[in-house]
C-alpha cells in the first residue's frame, strides 16, 4: 500500500494532536516541542497513552487494538518529561558502556597477548564452528574469516596516528593488545564469541561472570542498548530484542533478583542496566555509577499510566545491594 499521508505544518500537527485528546494548554510550548524532536518522535513518546481495547476474531482468538485516541487526561507535558527522562537515562546507558567496552578490550588484549603478540591469528585459539568455512554463506567463508576481514576494513579507514605507525613501520600487522583499540563492542563480541571455552572463561572471570555463554550474552545485550543509546532512540521502555542471560542466584548473587519470582517475564531495559552495573563493580575507576542510575531511575517522571514498570523494574529492586556505592 502506497503510503499517503499528507505533510503537515506545526500548527496543524497541534490541531491533530488535540484533536485525538492530548491536551496541549500553550501552543507556543507544543510548537516549541514539536520542533525541537518532531511529530514523529513525539507521537513515540505518547504511544503507551492511546486507548486501547481487546476484541475477539472470528476465531474467538483475542488481541488488543490500539486506537487512536489518547486516554483521558493526555497531557503533551507527559511526553516531555518522558523525553527528557529518556535522554538522561541513553547518557547514561552511554557512559557505562564506554567504561565497559575500554575494560573489554584491555583484557581480550592482555589474555589472546599471553598465548602470542598476533593471537588473533592463530585459529587454535577459536572454536571449530568458528573456524570452519559456513556452507550457508554465499561466499562460503567461515565467520572467523569474516571477522579478520572486517578488522582489516577498520585498520585500512582509520586515521588513528597508532594505526598510522604500524603501517609504515611493520607493514600493518598489529599485536592483539594494539587491535583492540580500534574495535567497537560488536567487534570485540564476535571475537570473544569465537574464542575456545577455556580463553573466553579467563576473560569472564575478569569481571565476575561465570561462564563464556553469559558472558556472551551480556555482551549481546550491552552492545544493543549502546546502539540505541547512539543513535537517540527512545530506550527507557524498550523490549530487549538482545536480552541478557539471567545468572541463578548461586552464581552472581547480587543479580539474584533478576530471577526471582518476582522478575517480569519480559525483559526490560532495567534487565541490562543491572548487568552493567554489575560488570562495572570490576573496573576500578568506577564507584558511583550505580547509585546515581538508581536514583534516576528513581526519578522516573509520573506520566499518567506509565510507571517505571515500564523500564521492566520489580518493586523493591532499586533497594538491591547491586545499587548501592562499592
Amino acid at each position: 500500500m502506497e503510503y499517503g499521508k499528507p505533510w503537515l505544518s506545526v500548527e496543524e500537527q497541534i490541531d491533530k494532536l488535540r484533536g485525538r485528546g492530548c491536551h496541549i494548554d500553550d501552543a507556543t510550548s507544543g510548537s516549541s516541542v514539536l520542533r525541537e524532536v518532531g511529530y514523529y518522535r513525539l507521537t513515540g513518546y505518547l504511544y503507551p497513552f492511546r486507548e486501547s481495547c481487546p476484541v475477539a476474531d472470528d476465531d474467538g482468538h483475542r488481541r488488543v487494538v490500539v486506537r487512536d485516541q489518547y486516554r483521558t487526561g493526555t497531557d503533551i507535558r507527559h511526553a516531555e518529561a518522558l523525553i527528557d527522562f529518556d535522554r538522561r537515562l541513553r547518557l547514561l546507558v552511554i557512559e557505562a558502556v564506554e567504561r565497559v567496552e575500554v575494560a573489554v578490550r584491555t583484557q581480550l588484549g592482555h589474555v589472546l597477548g599471553a598465548h602470542s603478540p598476533f593471537a588473533h591469528e592463530d585459529s587454535t585459539l577459536f572454536t571449530e564452528a568458528f573456524t570452519t568455512p559456513r556452507p550457508t554463506d554465499a561466499d562460503g567463508v567461515s565467520a572467523y574469516t569474516a571477522w579478520l576481514v572486517r578488522v582489516a576494513e577498520r585498520q585500512n579507514s582509520s586515521d588513528e596516528a597508532f594505526v598510522g605507525h604500524f603501517r609504515t613501520k611493520y607493514d600493518g600487522r598489529m599485536p592483539i593488545w594494539a587491535l583492540t583499540e580500534i574495535l567497537e563492542l560488536g567487534h570485540l563480541a564476535r571475537l570473544y564469541g569465537g574464542l575456545r571455552n577455556d580463553v573466553a572463561t579467563e576473560i569472564a572471570r575478569s569481571f565476575g561472570v561465570p561462564t563464556k555463554k553469559t558472558m556472551l550474552s551480556w555482551l549481546s545485550s550491552v552492545n544493543y542498548v549502546r546502539n540505541v543509546s547512539a543513535h537517540h532512540a527512545r530506550l527507557f521502555n524498550r523490549k530487549l530484542v538482545a536480552a541478557p542471560k539471567r545468572p541463578r542466584p548461586s552464581e552472581v548473587p547480587v543479580l539474584g533478583h533478576l530471577s526471582d519470582g518476582t522478575a517480569p517475564k519480559e525483559f526490560g531495559v532495567y534487565n541490562t542496566l543491572a548487568v552493567l552495573a554489575y560488570l562495572l563493580r570490576s573496573i576500578p575507576s568506577d564507584r558511583d555509577w550505580a547509585p546515581r542510575a538508581a536514583a534516576l531511575v528513581r526519578s522516573f517522571p509520573a506520566a499518567g499510566p506509565v510507571t517505571v514498570a515500564s523500564m521492566g523494574v520489580a518493586a523493591g529492586w532499586l533497594d538491591e545491594a547491586l545499587w548501592a556505592d562499592t
